[in-house]
């Protein structure tokens, strides 16, 4: 009986499930915004609120306990110093799960989780020179 064992095992062993957890973690802090299947984002959503609680107590324990988390400094510091105040007056609730449909390759549910009050930003397409203008430029 599985009473009171709540939360997937992801089909990993401990540690590549804590590796996948740390990295999840890392990047949706660091990009804002991650893409993955729904039952990951799930299983990451509670460690990713429990690193942004550490933030926002910022004391020196609080900061040792999300630096062994989180595996690249710089987005330890940019917890605290950005993310972190951001959500000071709010009460949890510090990311969203939005279903984005099936993957192609193998059907999986595919969900974007993000920090609330994330601002989408479409990347700039570099423009590539017409090949008139390059023949004209190797002349």
């Amino acid at each position: 009986m599985r009473h009171l064992n709540s939360g997937s095992k992801l089909g990993k062993q401990p540690d590549h499930r804590r590796a996948v957890l740390r990295s999840l973690v890392t990047n949706l802090l660091e990009h804002g915004r991650i893409t993955t299947t729904l039952t990951r984002a799930k299983a990451a959503r509670p460690v990713a609120e429990k690193m942004i609680t550490l933030g926002k107590r910022d004391t020196l324990q609080s900061r040792r306990q999300a630096a062994s988390y989180i595996m690249l400094p710089a987005v330890t510091q940019k917890l605290f110093s950005e993310i972190a105040p951001k959500f000071a007056d709010r009460a949890g609730g510090y990311t969203r799960i939005i279903h984005a449909g099936n993957r192609v390759g193998d059907n999986a549910k595919v969900a974007i989780l993000e920090l609330i009050g994330y601002e989408f930003k479409l990347k700039e397409k570099k423009e590539k020179p017409k090949k008139e203008e390059e023949a004209e430029v190797k002349s």
